[in-house]
């Protein structure tokens, strides 16, 4: 008799191997972290003795399952921020809480909270993408689950780096310390093509093949990216990719819900593979990827969850059973993925995704990473055999999460009757809801101040400064030139814009206002020959009158506006928005050797039928601004400008006023 660790005894083996050999009445036998035999239970039996007989009649004997895509410590995340686009989720709430929270204890209590959930959803293996990857490669290898764990890098900072190269120094100490462990694959994580640059491609890959780890990225994910990809490179995102070299290395594509044939069989030529994630995919309307071309172009293609904070779980069978299912609906054909391929993909398909041919089947000489799930649950019954596929689709049509009963990776049990083995849960709850709350207050008070909401997207290109300023109406606008052309005054630049104006009003009129403005300058023939886009902050706040006509205003905090209108409209979440149109010819002119604007204004929407006229200028002190709202008086007198053509507010509720 040979000697094993452990026999899972009396189970229907479902080895997922080349054959797809079903065993009805078999066994497992494991000898340390691998299998040393599969076959019928009674054979097994007269041939092995073990430590441990254990009874798994009435249960289903799976490879362990494989989570091809993930973002682990977003645990702390779930439900931040639901039913919101991908770029306000994003941009607008994920980041922002991650600037403010993401540290390596946040990594590995997220991590520890991720693999109990994983664990009992029967996953022995899955791929991250985060931030802290030594800590999350920590509290990985603790739960005594497999990983392959990519440090995340961008070319904007990140809660572990101030910088790329701060972020690939760090991938480099992360690989160096993790390579050949024996659960932990340590690799390299640009995050996605638009949030890098060609130069950070090719540096991740010659990291890559010098190491040899794999690459983990998102390719692809919304019509939105290929759509900024032709824009701005001429092709979509594969090809541009492709460019760069990246696919020399061995690549992990997450999503790809948006590629063309063309652009799989270059996939496919590399040799990349590719993480499909349908929940998160319908959740933030990413689309439905296709998957069942993929599959026909002969891709290798994986399961994810995505991260929690985009599913919001991590419960592999529910994830399998709508890649079945969702597939089906894409393709417009019910034979699409059946049963049996999409266990396939999350099991020796998905490990091979992620480069390992070690799991993801019940083999003699393969990694031990085992799972049971109960067979005769209510929701599982009854149950016919005429067909040798229907155990399949028993498992991704019928199963749930909840009927995982035992997990073991690499020898080791990580649960048994639903007991985890490795894991402290109950400190792990307990934990996140600290943090919950910690959260919470950030985002409450952040919500109600519209600054702080607008400095958390970033972009801020100057600080808070003060106007000196003054409105007028215009009579004739030939008066103008009574100024323009004396002899004090020296024109230094002269522009003429079309602006489009969006202003987002809030219930608190103290809160202050958020205008969206696009800039389109217009050439002698009135044609548009640049355009530009801004944000700009301002508090409703008047510090000072001077001569009863110019102001003292607090200015704004400006940054540039480089997402979509419909991106600022659903983050600030406005209590009203009016719009502004007008023609602008501005003047930066010297009075006296002191720089002032002066600006011509026809408002077009919502047409106020006058003329007006602006000068304005900058200040920061309180003298300055009283020797400049005197030099503003003074150039109204040259206009002809009396005190009844001064108007004191915008144009907005100038507009409202006169309605």
């Amino acid at each position: 008799m040979e000697r094993a660790n452990t026999i899972l005894s009396g189970g229907t083996v479902v080895t997922m191997n080349q054959q797809f050999d079903i065993v009805r009445d078999g066994a497992v036998v494991i000898s340390g972290n691998k299998i040393t035999a599969v076959g019928e239970r009674a054979a097994i039996l007269s041939q092995y003795e073990a430590d441990e007989i254990v009874d798994c009649s009435g249960q289903y004997i799976l490879p362990g399952l494989v989570n091809a895509h993930t973002h682990v410590p977003m645990t702390l995340l779930r439900g931040l921020a639901d039913d919101l686009r991908l770029d306000v989720w994003l941009m607008g709430y994920c980041m922002p809480t991650e600037r403010e929270f993401v540290t390596p204890e946040f990594c590995q209590l997220g991590t520890g909270l991720a693999c109990a959930e994983m664990i009992r959803s029967g996953i022995t293996s899955f791929a991250d993408m985060y931030y802290f990857e030594k800590d999350v490669a920590q509290a990985t290898a603790s739960a005594g689950m497999r990983g392959v764990l990519g440090e995340t890098i961008l070319k904007f900072p990140a809660p572990d780096a101030e910088t790329y190269e701060h972020s690939l120094a760090y991938a480099v100490e992360f690989i160096k310390e993790w390579k050949g462990h024996p659960l932990i694959t340590p690799a390299l994580a640009p995050h996605a093509p638009y949030s890098t640059t060609q130069d950070m491609l090719r540096e991740c890959v010659n990291v890559a093949l010098e190491h040899d780890v794999p690459v983990l990225i998102h390719i692809a994910e919304t019509k939105l990216e290929q759509d900024d990809s032709v824009a701005i490179h001429g092709q979509t995102v594969v090809p541009w990719v492709e460019e760069t070299g990246l696919f020399k290395a061995k690549v992990l594509a997450a999503h790809c819900v948006h590629i063309n044939q063309g652009e799989m069989r270059i996939l496919r030529e590399h040799k990349t593979t590719v993480a499909h994630c349908p929940t998160s995919n319908l959740k933030l309307a990413a689309g439905i990827a296709p998957v069942a071309q993929m599959l026909n172009e002969r891709l290798t293609v994986g399961i994810g969850t995505d991260g929690p904070a985009s599913n919001n779980d991590l419960d592999m069978i529910e994830e399998v059973r709508l890649a079945a299912i969702l597939a089906k609906t894409a393709a417009n054909d019910p034979t699409a993925v059946p049963a049996r391929q999409a266990l396939l993909m999350a099991t020796r398909m998905g490990a091979k995704a992620l480069f390992m041919d070690d799991v993801g089947s019940l083999e003699s000489g393969k990694l031990a990473d085992v799972i049971t799930i109960d067979a005769g649950p209510v929701h599982n019954m009854p149950q016919f055999d005429r067909d040798p596929n229907a155990i399949y689709s028993r498992i991704v049509y019928a199963s749930k999460s909840s009927d995982v009963r035992h997990v073991i990776c690499n020898g080791d049990w990580l649960m048994r009757d639903r007991n985890l083995l490795t894991i402290d849960e109950a400190a792990l709850l307990q934990a996140a809801a600290e943090y919950a709350v910690k959260v919470d207050g950030f985002l409450a008070v952040r919500e109600k101040d519209i600054l702080r909401k607008l400095l958390a997207i970033g972009g801020l290109e100057q600080g808070e400064s003060f106007e000196v300023q003054v409105k007028a109406i215009l009579k004739d606008e030939h008066d103008l030139e009574n100024l323009l052309q004396h002899s004090d005054v020296e024109i230094v630049k002269s522009v003429h814009y079309r602006q489009y104006d969006t202003y987002f009003l809030f219930d608190d009129p103290a809160a202050g206002r958020v205008r969206y403005r696009e800039d389109d300058m217009l050439d002698e023939q009135g044609n548009v020959k640049s355009v530009r886009s801004r944000l700009t902050y301002t508090t409703t706040t008047k510090e000072r009158d001077f001569h009863s006509a110019v102001v003292l205003s607090r200015s704004r905090f400006i940054s540039k506006a480089d997402r979509p209108l419909r991106f600022y409209r659903e983050y600030f979440q406005p209590h009203q928005e009016r719009e502004l149109q007008k023609d602008r010819r501005r003047w930066h002119i010297l009075y006296q050797g002191v720089l002032f604007y002066v600006n011509l204004d026809r408002v077009i929407k919502p047409d106020l039928n006058e003329v007006f006229v602006e000068i304005k200028s900058r200040t920061w002190s309180l003298s300055d601004a009283e020797n400049k709202a005197d030099r503003i008086k003074r150039m109204l007198d040259f206009i002809g400008i009396g005190e009844t053509q001064i108007i004191r507010m915008e144009y907005l509720e100038f507009h409202k006023m006169h309605s």
